[in-house]
């Protein structure tokens, strides 16, 4: 319960259900603060983001592959790839592991994961 005075006599006066919800209600708008600014993209979609990357959550999860080695990789890796035009084990074949990790969003921890949907297909990364 608040402790100011105004607020003792306005939460005097609720029932507990109504007490809960305004608190409640009090609480998600402080963590929407917290989280950034509120953007809508192209499809209306409303998020908040507290950085300059223009990539809509709801949009992501939409066009993440159901299958195939794309689908094993988190967002920024599975972009990274894509924006490169590299979408097939054989695409990403003709690579070194070293240029793989220069593309921004790609990191050490996804190597393994890349090697690994390699090696299924009987392929690795160039030398």
């Amino acid at each position: 319960m608040p402790n100011d005075l105004v607020s003792k006599i306005f939460y005097r006066f609720l029932t507990p259900y109504e007490y809960v919800k305004s608190f409640k209600a009090k609480y998600l708008e402080q963590a929407h603060m917290k989280k950034g600014t509120l953007r809508i993209c192209e499809k209306g979609h409303k998020y908040y983001k507290s950085t300059d990357c223009p990539a809509c959550p709801v949009c992501e999860k939409e066009k993440k592959p159901k299958e195939g080695f794309l689908s094993t990789l988190g967002a920024p890796a599975r972009r990274a790839l894509e924006n490169q035009k590299i979408l097939t084990e054989k695409e990403l074949s003709k690579y070194s592991k070293y240029e793989i990790l220069k593309l921004h969003g790609i990191g050490p921890s996804s190597i393994p994961g890349l090697e690994k949907a390699l090696a299924v297909k009987g392929l690795s990364f160039r030398k």
